[in-house]
C-alpha cells in the first residue's frame, strides 16, 4: 500500500519536474553532482566522506562514493550485485524491476564497521550491509522481512539498533542485536506522528525519507514532503530524547531541494547534502551551508535561498561518476569499471572481454521486441548541462532482425542503431515519446566498423536528444531529428547512456565495440 500511494504522488509530482530550473546551477560548485545520484546519504570518517544513493533495477546496485572536498565526488564500491533470483529483477519470463529493486539507503559508521543499508519492493525484504572496508572488502549481507520503507539506521551508545522509517506518521522499530531483523517485543511505535502537517498545508508526497542523527546530545530527524502545488521540501524534528516528544519546522524550501541529511567537516562547518529534480537528467544533489541557531540547524539563508559555495575546489566538468572505455584491460584489473551498470542482472555467459581483447562483445541469447525488455544493455549516467557519448561497433555478425546501438535510456527511450535485415544492414533512428516507438529514418549501412552517437541538452525545455552516425569517427552526419527526453514512470531516474544488442528473429547473432567515449558537445548555437 505504501509503494503504491508513493507512486501515486510521483505520478503527480513527475509533471511539475519540468517547471523547476536550476537556478544555482554550477554557482561555486553546486550542484555538486549534474547528473542522477538521487536519495543520498552521507557520512564522514576522519577526513573521508563517503555517499550512498539510490540506483533501483541496476546492476550492480546501491553504489559508494568517496569524496575529500564534498564536491569531487568517485565511485569506490557497490553493496550488492543483484538482490535475489526473482524474475524481475533479471528481465525474464516477461517481468521486469523497473522503478524498483533497491531504493534509499542509510549510511553508517559504527564501532569500526560501515554499515549501508536499504529495502526493496521486488523482494519485500529489507538489507542490511556490513564491511570493515568500505573500499576494498566485499559487503556481507543481511536481509529480513518486513521491508521498512525509506529508512534511517541508527545505533545507541548503549548497543541498541534501530530503524527510523515510514511516510507521514514516521515510525522507530528496534533490531536485534545481530541486526537479523526485528527484536520480538521491543520498541515499535510512532515515533513522529504527522510530520508532513509541520509545512502548515494539505499533504501531496507524505513525509518519508528519514534520516535521523544524535548530535551534540540531541535527537533530530530529517524527512522530505511535497505540499500540492509545491515543491518538494525538507522538514527537521528534534527532541532531547530518543522516543520524544520530538518539535519540528521546514528546515528548506527552496527550488525543490530536499531529502537528505547532515554532514560536518574537519574544520567544524556544516552542510546538507540533498537532491533536487532536475527533468531528464534525473535527481541531482546539492551541498547546502547549514548554521546552528538554538540548536536548529539553519539551512541554506534563513531556510529559503540557497548560497553560494564557500567551497572553492577544481571541478572536472565530467564527473567522476561516467567515465570513456577502450575496453583494454591489463591482468588483474575488474572486467567493468564502477561506472558501468547493466539494465536488470545480466546474463554473464553472453558478454565478454576476452573472446576478442579490447572489444566488448555482446551476444543475443533470445528473442525480446524491443530494447525496454533486452538483456545486458550496458550504460552509464546522461550529465548537465550538455553531454554526449559515442561507441564504434563492428557489425559483421549480426543476423537478421538484430539492432545493435546507443541509446539515450529511460522508459520513452531514443536511440540510434544498426538494424540488420536480409537486404543488408541500416542506420536507423528511434524516438519513443508516446506508447509506441517511431521509426524517423532509416539510411543504407554500407560498411563493417560503424560509429554512433548520442547528444543530451539538459538547459532547455524540453530536454533533447540528438543523433548522429560517421564512417571514420570523425565526420558526423545527423540522422533522424532531435528527440524530447521526459522522466517519467516506471524507471524513476534519470536519462542513460546504453550501448545494447537485441534479436527479433533469431538469436545468437553478437556485436563488438571497439570504444565508448564521454564528452561534452561543442557549441552550435548560443545557450539559452
Amino acid at each position: 500500500m505504501k509503494a503504491i500511494q508513493k507512486l501515486g504522488s510521483i505520478l503527480c509530482g513527475v509533471l511539475l519536474l519540468s517547471n523547476i530550473t536550476v537556478a544555482s546551477a554550477d554557482s561555486h560548485n553546486n550542484p555538486v553532482i549534474w547528473a542522477d545520484v538521487p536519495d543520498v546519504a552521507v557520512i564522514r570518517t576522519g577526513d573521508t566522506y563517503y555517499m550512498s544513493s539510490t540506483t533501483m533495477h541496476l546492476c550492480p546496485g546501491l553504489p559508494i562514493m568517496k569524496s575529500r572536498d564534498l564536491i569531487n565526488w568517485e565511485i569506490v564500491s557497490y553493496a550488492h550485485n543483484v538482490l535475489g533470483q526473482e524474475d524481475a529483477l533479471w528481465l525474464r519470463n516477461g517481468k521486469s524491476a523497473y522503478g524498483n529493486g533497491s531504493w534509499a539507503s542509510s549510511l553508517r559508521f559504527h564501532d569500526g564497521t560501515y554499515y549501508v543499508s536499504t529495502f526493496a519492493q521486488t523482494t519485500g525484504k529489507t538489507y542490511i550491509f556490513k564491511t570493515k572496508d568500505i573500499e576494498n572488502e566485499p559487503w556481507e549481507e543481511i536481509s529480513f522481512r518486513p521491508m521498512l520503507h525509506d529508512h534511517s539506521l541508527h545505533f545507541e551508545e548503549d548497543g541498541r539498533a534501530f530503524m527510523i522509517y515510514g511516510s507521514h506518521n514516521i515510525r522507530i522499530r528496534e533490531l536485534e542485536a545481530d541486526l537479523s531483523g526485528v527484536k520480538q517485543g521491543g520498541i515499535d511505535q510512532i515515533l513522529v506522528p504527522n510530520v508532513s502537517d509541520v509545512t502548515g498545508k494539505r499533504t501531496g508526497l507524505p513525509a518519508e525519507g528519514s534520516h535521523f542523527r544524535k548530535i551534540n546530545g540531541k535527537y533530530y530527524l530529517f524527512n522530505i514532503t511535497w505540499p500540492p502545488g509545491d515543491m518538494r521540501t525538507q522538514t527537521v524534528f528534534r527532541s532531547d530524547n530518543l522516543l520524544g516528544p520530538y518539535e519540528g519546522r521546514v528546515a528548506f524550501a527552496c527550488e525543490g531541494i530536499a531529502q537528505g541529511g547532515l554532514i560536518d567537516t574537519p574544520e567544524g562547518k556544516w552542510y546538507a547534502l540533498l537532491f533536487g529534480d532536475r527533468a531528464a537528467v534525473g535527481r541531482i544533489p546539492y551541498l547546502v551551508p547549514v548554521e546552528w541557531v538554538d540548536e536548529w540547524p539553519v539551512l541554506g539563508k534563513e531556510g529559503k535561498e540557497l548560497p553560494p559555495l564557500d567551497i572553492e575546489v577544481k571541478r572536472d566538468p565530467i564527473p567522476a561518476c561516467v567515465a570513456s572505455d577502450e575496453f583494454h584491460r591489463a591482468e588483474g584489473e575488474p572486467p567493468l569499471p564502477l561506472q558501468w551498470q547493466w539494465n536488470h542482472a545480466p546474463d554473464n555467459a553472453n558478454w565478454s572481454l576476452t573472446a576478442r581483447p579490447g572489444w566488448l562483445r555482446l551476444t543475443t541469447s533470445r528473442t525480446d521486441a524491443d530494447i525496454l525488455s533486452a538483456r545486458n544493455t550496458l550504460g552509464q549516467r546522461t550529465f548537465g548541462p550538455r553531454s554526449s557519448a559515442s561507441i564504434a561497433l563492428d557489425i559483421r555478425n549480426m543476423k537478421p532482425g538484430d539492432v545493435a546501438g546507443l541509446c539515450a535510456f529511460q522508459k520513452f527511450y531514443s536511440y540510434v542503431a544498426v538494424k540488420k535485415t536480409e537486404r543488408g544492414a541500416e542506420y536507423v533512428m528511434i524516438r519513443h515519446e508516446a506508447e509506441e516507438p517511431l521509426q524517423v529514418e532509416a539510411l543504407p549501412c554500407p560498411g563493417e566498423l560503424v560509429h554512433l552517437k548520442v547528444e543530451c541538452d539538459f538547459r532547455k525545455h524540453p530536454n533533447l536528444a540528438t543523433f548522429s552516425y560517421s564512417f571514420d569517427g570523425s565526420d558526423w552526419k545527423p540522422i533522424g531529428k532531435p528527440a524530447q527526453m521526459h522522466y517519467t514512470l516506471p524507471h524513476f531516474m534519470g536519462y542513460r547512456f546504453a550501448i545494447f544488442n537485441f534479436a527479433t528473429e533469431t538469436p545468437g547473432g553478437f556485436v563488438d565495440v571497439d570504444y565508448f567515449r564521454v564528452g561534452i558537445p561543442e557549441e552550435t548555437e548560443a545557450a539559452p
